[in-house]
């Protein structure tokens, strides 16, 4: 499918595309390092998010301000931008979450002078009404400190367009995803981690319309498969049916690793990750104060281990999506050094246990282990599924 390859393309050296994105559109580019980073505002401030990721160089530059434990996302961003690779960034915003990326802002702000640099402070516990409040004030605030940084005037309607730009790209993402998960055959994991993470770095407008276009090709094919009888829900027509798996963890920067699922006898039918669904789930409400609505969205959707909605908030999730997509496992996919989502495994597996519910942990930094060894790892979880 051209529209995948066209993503596949743009991941292969995203610092380019950006780079010929910008001297075509004008547009100033803002890096952002979390989906709490409300792109609707930058969008309607003419700006273009940027999700920064790191390009895997080699840690140097960065070793002279980070400790060796901090996780290889904050190292490699750090990097880069020391490097002078990050020279297309007009201005980076920090929402503040882990520890690890509050410490990367203030050695930004000191080290990194060629953008101008904004903090989000957002609440931490979001199920109160003074939470809700305090959301909305700092998205207020974060509106007019953009505004005067992009020297541009942030209309209401501006925040329209942009959340109903932003809300299509959702909608698609999660039809896509749950096409996905109904009929695994239809869409290989790595191409669908490219649409996901393409997402983050193309021009919204193609963003929006390309994840469409997919959609209903999909669509289109799996009627045609549904038509004609064809296996669809995972299984070839003459082997044994992949074993459903979802992946749960942070960031994930490895598209290889749905290849080495699917090569195990596995597929990846749904996932609980910052650079997957949480990302594109739950939408703004499109007749509602703007601020107020983006502050919505935030509060009510799928929290991550830096924010918190009850004790069991996160491990009720997971069962009710692995419940959902009928998994039949779950593979912890966490970055190395990641205090939250560390912090958090142990009572998601419980949890899961507590249910039948197998799981297994993998631990990875900016590369993934030796092919071999996680190949093997994986073909023994399949296995006990």
């Amino acid at each position: 499918m051209k529209q995948i390859d066209e993503c596949h393309e743009i991941l292969a050296d995203p610092y380019d595309y950006i780079r010929r994105f910008k001297a075509e559109s004008q547009r100033k580019v803002v890096g952002t390092f979390c989906s709490y980073a409300p792109e609707e505002i930058i969008l309607a401030a003419g700006g273009h998010p940027f999700r920064v990721f790191g390009s895997g160089e080699k840690i140097r530059l960065a070793e002279a301000h980070l400790q060796s434990y901090c996780c290889s996302l904050v190292r490699g961003a750090l990097e880069d931008a020391l490097g002078g690779r990050l020279d297309f960034l007009d201005g980076v915003v920090f929402p503040h979450t882990c520890d690890s990326i509050q410490r990367l802002s203030d050695i930004w702000r000191l080290n990194v002078g060629r953008c101008f640099h904004t903090d989000l402070v957002l609440p931490v516990k979001l199920d109160t009404d003074s939470a809700r409040q305090y959301m909305i004030d700092v998205l207020r605030r974060f509106r007019g400190e953009l505004a005067e940084k992009l020297g541009v005037t942030i209309s209401d309607d501006d925040l329209r367009g942009a959340i109903r730009l932003c809300n299509r790209i959702r909608i698609a993402l999660t039809r896509i995803d749950d096409l996905k998960s109904e009929r695994p055959g239809i869409l290989k994991g790595s191409d669908f981690y490219a649409l996901t993470r393409a997402a983050m770095i193309l021009d919204r407008k193609r963003a929006a319309s390309l994840l469409e276009e997919v959609a209903e090709e999909l669509e289109k094919k799996s009627a045609g498969q549904a038509a004609t009888g064809a296996e669809v829900k995972g299984a070839a027509v003459s082997g044994p049916a992949p074993k459903r798996v979802i992946l749960s963890g942070g960031v994930c920067n490895h598209p290889d690793i749905y290849t080495v699922v699917e090569e195990a006898g596995g597929t990846v039918v749904g996932d609980d990750l910052c650079t997957g669904s949480r990302s594109f789930s739950g939408l703004v409400d499109e007749t509602a104060d703007p601020i107020t609505a983006i502050a919505g969205r935030y509060l009510a959707r799928v929290v991550c281990p830096a924010k918190h909605r009850g004790l069991a908030d996160r491990a009720d999730h997971l069962v009710r999506l692995v419940r959902q997509k009928r998994a039949q496992g779950v593979v912890f996919f966490l970055l190395k050094f990641c205090d939250p989502h560390a912090f958090d495994y142990p009572y998601l597996k419980e949890a899961l246990d507590r249910e039948g519910i197998l799981s297994m942990v993998i631990e990875v930094e900016d590369r993934l282990p030796a092919d071999g060894q996680l190949r093997t790892r994986f073909e023994a979880f399949v296995e006990m599924i």
